[in-house]
């Protein structure tokens, strides 16, 4: 480990602290959600946000990027929306009687990019973002551009406003590192939204890290240990889902990558150098959640993808 590394990994557990006193001075509760953001960062992964609207998803993400020092944009999904309007296109610059093509980077090419209401944008649309989420660059005509790192898609969809939109495809949704789900606050945490919201001023959030330090971060927790009995346990919970009675498809390998490198982001968010079985336990649900299709007879019973991931977990004692 490099002298730097070494420096950042003893001042991590600080970092983290300042961090979330930051998010915090504009957030109000959703502790569990902000640990699955950060974890989500941490990791290097993807992650969707849902929750009924009006809950600060896209506050939360704006924040955090805003922590974070990186570089941030937004795109507005819609049914009108177009490939081009996310990737950039090629346009032609008439420079001194000559004509030259030009590439007109999208908001895509930032660090963070939020994609609000994924779920309204089309399905053309939404296959845009495939190659971008999963090999980290973008190709338009016969050239591929490379994005920037550190690189993250952060989602967000209402569950309740269907009409107009197009469910996200297994494909795209297994690329999604986490699914976080959002909840309604308590009347305390309702009225401490109101004392902070209603005056004049708004809370301001300072930067945190620099982008080279989240990189660092996210390669001091790939470094996190990880046991082998943790490792098969991971391994077993997601073979487990495409075995359970009421699942018409489980989770792919992909999530058990997904099950390992959550819970180091989590142990080392918590300020551990180890991974516990709590970590497993914990990250199991936002991991997922949105992997597993469940069967008509399931559906019917009223069952959710959580109540199958809590089963597997009583059953397998993780």
């Amino acid at each position: 480990m490099s002298e730097d590394l070494k420096a950042i990994y003893s001042a991590a557990p600080g970092i983290f602290q300042k961090l979330r006193r930051e998010i915090d001075k504009v957030m109000i509760g959703q502790n569990v959600a902000i640990e699955q953001l950060l974890v989500s960062i941490l990791a290097g992964g993807h992650a969707l946000l849902e929750s009924n609207p009006g809950l600060a998803k896209t506050l939360l993400v704006k924040t955090t990027a805003s922590c974070l020092g990186l570089g941030y944009s937004r795109i507005q999904c819609t049914p009108d929306l177009m490939p081009a309007d996310i990737t950039g296109t090629t346009i032609i610059d008439d420079i001194d009687g000559s004509k030259k093509f030009r590439f007109e980077a999208g908001p895509v090419f930032a660090n963070i990019v939020l994609a609000d209401e994924i779920n309204r944008a089309s399905p053309k649309t939404q296959s845009a973002l495939l190659e971008a989420m999963q090999e980290k660059q973008v190709t338009v005509g016969n050239k591929t551009y490379l994005l920037d790192k550190p690189f993250y898609i952060l989602a967000t969809q209402n569950p309740i406003e269907m009409e107009g939109t197009f469910p996200l495809p297994e494909a795209q949704l297994d690329r999604f590192l986490l699914k976080i789900f959002m909840e309604y606050p308590s009347v305390e945490e309702e009225l401490q939204i109101l004392e902070r919201y209603t005056g004049r001023s708004e809370p301001v959030v300072e930067k945190v890290v620099s982008k080279q330090e989240v990189i660092a971060l996210q390669q001091l927790c790939r470094d996190i240990p990880v046991s082998d009995d943790l490792k098969r346990a991971a391994v077993n919970l997601v073979l487990a889902t495409r075995k359970w009675e009421g699942v018409q498809y489980g989770a792919s390998p992909r999530a058990s990558i997904g099950l390992i490198v959550s819970a180091k982001a989590r142990a080392f968010l918590q300020g551990r150098n180890y991974v516990s079985k709590e970590d497993l336990h914990v990250m199991a649900y936002p991991v997922l959640r949105h992997r597993i299709l469940l069967n008509f007879e399931a559906e019917r019973k009223g069952l959710t993808r959580d109540h199958v991931v809590a089963d597997l977990l009583r059953n397998l004692n993780i």
